[in-house]
This record gives structure tokens, C-alpha cells and sequence, in this order.
């Protein structure tokens, strides 16, 4: 091969390696567009019934990996974050019409699913169940969520500044928001957001009086082995960089079931056994370890209930059966103005 055809191949290699990076680079936008539409929607989705607002609060700096990653990544990305800058995340408030000076009210944090997932309007109807109830909720988009562009989107820190980001949150919430009752804050989440909701209760064990956790994520090591159809060197990206073989301490460390003997806080898991996101052995895993650690929990595990691993979110009689246990043993503990 001659010296001008190694060039003609080198250049084409570099224009499709720009335009790659370009369409990266354009799919975020597109996503930061249909955030903001549908933070649009919010208003039509609970204006009623709810006061809410979007704040931007500060998270811990990056992660030594993520930081770096963006680094590498070259021609994208301009070099605004540093080390030991803080992160801007957002967080959404959202309140009761109702609401009034002189009273306290519970508080929930409510923590979105998905890996690069974001608080939108799929969630309205459970919001409003909250709101009616008497909750004030904050939720948070932690690092690595969608629709606040690339370099927020790979600062994605899984299982572990982003537990951070979410208790940024609900600490900013009791600071600022004097309704609030601090002796009745809970948590809640469902999948991504149940993995976060688990790693909170274990890492600050004194925060919440109480916690949800829907078909949570509860042990890497396990999900690692049957989840995922990318080699396991991509994974890592979202696991802190390295391999199991690497460092599993780490991943023991980012792993529910790993921390059971930490948790304080009364606990409800709901599972389903036909979920082909989260495996239901990873769950019996949990309340195995949970029992042995005699914690104060309960569970439910659904036998093929409609929609599998969105089951909850489901507009069935089985989804609406699950969200009602839910909010009962919510108000259990954070005995809001008018319990379900």
C-alpha cells in the first residue's frame, strides 16, 4: 500500500470518527430538548394540585474516573471541570397547593430510575398520589442523568457519587424548606432508583425513618454475570473503572446486599418473578442476607405480574394493588395529613 493511500485511509478514518462523535454529541442535545419539553408537561401533569420548582443545588466533585474519561475523550469535551470542582445538579420541589406556613410536613425523596434515566412526567400519577396525601418531595437528578448534555451524562458515578448527589438533596431540602419535619424524611425508589434508595439507608442510616425499594439492583457481582451483553472492560466504565478482578472490594462496596448489616431504616421490597431486568434471584439474594441480618423490613415478591419489571408503574390491578401497599407502610412511619 503506497504512502497517499495510508493518508486517503487515515483521513477517512478521522472523518468518521468525527462524525461518530458528532452524532454522540447530537443525541444529547436532542435529549436536553425533550427534557425541557417535558418539564413543560409538569404543568399540565399536577398544576391543581402542586406548587413546583427546579432548583440547582451542589454535588460532590467528579470521581478521580469519570473525570478522567472525560478527559479522553477528546474534541467534545472543553475543559471546565476540575478535580475538586463541586457538581451542579438539579432537583426538582414540588408541594401541595394547600400547603400552610404553620405546619410540618413529612418529606419524600423520591429518586428516579434508570442508569441515565430523569424525573419526568412517567412518574405524574404516583407524584399525585404523594401530593394528595400530604407529602412534600424533592427529586434530585443525580449525576449521569439524562437531558443536561454529555458531560453531565458520563459523570455517571454507579453506586457512588451519585447516593451523594441524592442526599445533597435532602439535605438542601431540610436547610431551606422550614415545613419540613426532619423526624419524618423517607425514600423512596424503583430499580436504578431501589439501588440508590438501599445504598442511602446503608450509608446514612440516621437520615430516613423509612424507605421503599422496588425491584431493586441489589448485587453487581451477580448482575454482572447475567445481565449484561457488553464485555465486561465497557461495564466498568460505569462501575468506577475497573474489573471485578480488579477490585472487588469496590464492587462489594457498591452492592445492596453487601451493606445489609449497615441499614437501620424499616424497609419495603416488592420483586417481580417474571422481571427480565432486575433477576429475582438477585432480589431473594437481598432478603436472604436482610433475614440472616435480622433487619426490619418487608417484602412481596409478584408471580408474573403484568409488565414484569415496570409492574408497579403499571395501570393494572396488580400495579395499583403494589403502589397502595406502598404508600401504607409509607404513612406507617411518615403519617402524612391524609393516609391512604
Amino acid at each position: 500500500m503506497s504512502k497517499i493511500d495510508e493518508k486517503f485511509i487515515l483521513e477517512i478514518k478521522r472523518q468518521i470518527d468525527e462524525l461518530m462523535a458528532w452524532k454522540k454529541s447530537f443525541t444529547h442535545t436532542i435529549n436536553t430538548l425533550s427534557k425541557k419539553i417535558d418539564d413543560i408537561m409538569w404543568h399540565f401533569e399536577i398544576d391543581d394540585i402542586a406548587y413546583w420548582e427546579k432548583i440547582r443545588i451542589t454535588g460532590p466533585p467528579p470521581s478521580d474516573f469519570s473525570l478522567k474519561f472525560i478527559r479522553n475523550r477528546g474534541g467534545i469535551y472543553t475543559p471546565r471541570i476540575e478535580p475538586n470542582d463541586e457538581i451542579i445538579i438539579y432537583a426538582y420541589i414540588i408541594y401541595p397547593k394547600n400547603i400552610r406556613e404553620d405546619k410540618k410536613y413529612p418529606l419524600i425523596v423520591f429518586v428516579h430510575g434508570g442508569i441515565h434515566g430523569n424525573f419526568g412526567t412517567q412518574y405524574a400519577s404516583i407524584i399525585r398520589d404523594l401530593i394528595k396525601q400530604g407529602y412534600i418531595i424533592v427529586a434530585p437528578e443525580y449525576r449521569g442523568s439524562s437531558g443536561y448534555g454529555e458531560i453531565f451524562y458520563h459523570l455517571i458515578d454507579y453506586g457512588g457519587l451519585e447516593v451523594n448527589d441524592v442526599h445533597a438533596a435532602k439535605q438542601w431540602m431540610l436547610k431551606n424548606c422550614r415545613q419540613i419535619d426532619p423526624k419524618r424524611i423517607g425514600i423512596m425508589g424503583y430499580s436504578h432508583g431501589g439501588f440508590i434508595t438501599l445504598l442511602s439507608i446503608s450509608r446514612y442510616p440516621k437520615d430516613y425513618i423509612v424507605a421503599y425499594a422496588g425491584v431493586p439492583v441489589s448485587d453487581l457481582l451477580y448482575r454482572l454475570a447475567y445481565r449484561w451483553k457488553l464485555p465486561i472492560e465497557e461495564m466498568a466504565k460505569e462501575y468506577g473503572g475497573k474489573t471485578p478482578k480488579e477490585d472487588i472490594e469496590e464492587y462489594k462496596r457498591r452492592s445492596p446486599v453487601w451493606n445489609v448489616d449497615k441499614i437501620e431504616t424499616p424497609l419495603l421490597i416488592h420483586a417481580a418473578t417474571n422481571d427480565r431486568d432486575v433477576s429475582i434471584i438477585e432480589i431473594e439474594n437481598l432478603i436472604a442476607h436482610l433475614k440472616a441480618a435480622n433487619k426490619d423490613f418487608e417484602y412481596k415478591i409478584y408471580v408474573n405480574p403484568p409488565g414484569g419489571h415496570t409492574f408497579w408503574r403499571m395501570n393494572t390491578q396488580i400495579g395499583a394493588q403494589a403502589r397502595l401497599e406502598t404508600y401504607r407502610f409509607l404513612a406507617k412511619y411518615l403519617k402524612p395529613e391524609n393516609p391512604p
